[in-house]
């Protein structure tokens, strides 16, 4: 057994390095500050350029969603200061409030920028993107928000101009649209974000910000002239979902050169169609299935074994606005699974509903507490509500007779004579003919059949859900607290900071899988961002201080910890700082 001793106490400080490990490499790797100082010229006087200082911001939101008040904190507490070059007392609040100015003035630039040296320098192709708007809480008293002055798309010339970094003013934080995680009255803005997907999973690479108030079909008009003033496209899928459908979308896509649309559209629209054709519809099984269903067939489970039906149909779709038509695909789409839910949901509310009515006919009866006709009524507002089986229902309060209230048996004791009757109905023929839409939905697409069949158009829409990942990694309370960023314009900057952010966080799983062996588990192939950043969670560096300054030194690396670098082709924390620092005087 080894001897184990105990020694001097040592003056030696440990820096809670971790992520830094692979988060560091990543920014050299996207060429982060080299492309925002192409942009934003450093001032002859400031001590540290834009890029630096914006790109450790990047750092210490990823390394662990620092607040903004605390980054200085942060940079001494992970040895970022060391990092970058930049001591704590120099990270303040003014540096990094000047830095924001100047990026909200080349944002939709400088994330282009990004995008296409990512594009370029990863293989990543920019031709088919998903696009899916999200919210954005903020909190805070924003007196300065107002609602954009200029349009993102100007066509009121013989030209269509895109305005976009300070030619444009930042998003409306104002009140949006309730919704499960946005109560009434939630200030908000939403950003749509474009992503790339593959096998190797999602990779977010543009974005744009639109007022809190406005709608989907708004926000990707927006960001398709955005994607082709800055990012220039030869040809364009744009897969999205049924909040952004317009015959407008589809045509301004045709218009961008030859670009198409992927589309989920809403039912309504479209009922009546399937209507006509349903008789005649040729449907398919589906070639697609989730992860899910995919491990039941592979695992031979008892559980359910759910799937898509395909139904194919050329059609010819017309703006009520222009007159202009276009030629698409509508897809019409079963799912066994989605019947199933709909059903239990619709079914749900029906029994919710009935047996509060239920209650009511029998407390009116009894002239019980509350049965008067207000009361019921308010009550009613609440047992229906905006419920969708609400319209199956009907209900009605009937005042007495003199003569039916003589009718009545006499009342128990603390009860009195009912003055009123409480009837309602169910509309069981409403209900069947709901019933048969259940499960069907609509997917439009402008693709020509000679690039992809209905099959690959419906699984390239499927994909969706990787760009709905995304969001959810990006969406939530944005909790700006310090007094320096409550403007517009920082906010602003601030949410396109965090799109580079989300780039280089997908963009970090991404490097790693492409390198994983074909022959490996399953598991190694879906490694994910948060699972290597969690393995250096606990790497530190050591501080000696030296009449001279200070030595920093690299502790020793786990094996999973070199491992991942060297999945990476990452130079370990002892690589780097040999390079950044110079050795200590002899």
């Amino acid at each position: 057994m080894a001897l184990t001793w105990y020694g001097n106490q040592t003056d030696s400080e440990p820096r809670r390095f971790g992520s830094l490990a692979v988060i560091f490499p990543m920014i050299e790797q996207m060429d982060v500050v080299s492309i925002i100082n192409q942009h934003l010229p450093a001032d002859p006087q400031a001590d540290f350029d834009y890029g630096t200082t914006l790109s450790l911001l990047m750092a210490a939101r990823l390394s662990g969603s620092t607040a903004l008040s605390n980054v200085a904190q942060w940079a001494e507490d992970t040895g970022a200061d060391i990092l970058w070059g930049m001591p704590p007392n120099k990270i303040n609040d003014d540096r990094l409030g000047r830095a924001l100015d100047a990026f909200f003035e080349q944002r939709h630039s400088i994330l282009a920028s990004l995008a296409l040296y990512v594009s370029r320098e990863f293989d990543v192709p920019l031709n088919e993107l998903h696009y899916d708007p999200t919210h954005i809480l903020l909190e805070g008293a924003y007196e300065n928000a107002t609602a954009r002055n200029k349009e993102v798309i100007d066509r009121s010339g013989k030209e269509e101009v895109v305005n976009s970094d300070d030619q444009l003013d930042p998003a409306h934080i104002t009140k949006g649209r309730a919704m499960d995680d946005a109560p009434n009255g939630s200030l908000m803005i939403h950003a749509g974000l474009c992503t790339y997907v593959d096998e190797l999973g999602p990779l977010p690479l543009y974005g744009h910000t639109v007022d809190g108030n406005q709608n989907g079909r708004k926000a990707v008009d927006e960001q398709l002239g955005l994607l082709c003033k800055h990012l220039k496209p030869a040809k364009l899928t744009l897969v999205s979902d049924r909040g952004t459908f317009s015959v407008g979308h589809l045509l301004r896509l045709r218009a961008a050169g030859h670009s198409n649309a992927i589309c989920s559209a809403p039912w309504g629209e479209f009922r009546a169609l399937f209507d006509k054709h349903r008789k005649t519809l040729l449907w398919k099984r589906a070639s697609y299935l989730s992860i899910e269903q995919q491990r039941r067939r592979d695992t031979g489970s008892r559980l359910p074994q759910e799937y898509y039906e395909l139904a194919v149909l050329r059609h010819k779709l017309k703006d009520d606005a222009t007159g202009k038509e276009i030629a698409c695909r509508v897809i019409f789409v079963f799912s066994t699974a989605d019947q199933k839910v709909v059903r239990k949901q619709r079914k749900k509310q029906i029994d919710s509903i009935r047996e509060g009515l239920e209650k009511t006919q029998k407390n009116v009866r009894r002239a019980g507490p509350y049965s008067d006709e207000d009361s019921v009524t308010r009550r009613m507002a609440r047992v229906i509500g905006k419920k969708d089986a609400a319209k199956y229902f009907s209900w009605k309060m009937t005042k007495l007779t003199k003569r039916q209230q003589e009718k009545l048996s006499k009342p128990g004791r603390g009860c009195r004579k009912a003055t009123h009757s409480f009837e309602f109905t169910f509309d069981e023929a409403a209900w069947r003919a709901d019933e048969q839409y259940d499960g069907f939905s609509v997917v439009v697409t402008t693709v020509p059949q000679s690039r992809a069949s209905g099959d690959e158009v419906f699984t390239k829409h499927k994909q969706q859900i990787y760009s709905e990942q995304v969001n959810r990694s990006f969406k939530g309370p944005l909790a700006v607290q310090p007094v320096f960023l409550h403007t517009p314009e920082r906010i602003e900057a601030l949410v396109f900071l965090m799109i580079a952010v989300l780039m280089l966080y997908y963009l970090l799983q991404r490097r790693y899988r492409q390198s994983v062996p074909e022959d490996a588990p399953r598991k190694e192939h879906r490694t994910t961002t948060r699972t290597i950043l969690e393995a250096f969670s606990k790497y530190t560096l050591l501080i000696h201080h030296h009449r001279l300054g200070r030595e920093v030194q690299p502790t020793a690396l786990t094996k999973r910890q070199r491992e991942i670098l060297q999945q990476l082709d990452f130079k370990t924390p002892a690589q780097f700082l040999s390079q950044r620092l110079p050795r200590p005087p002899t």
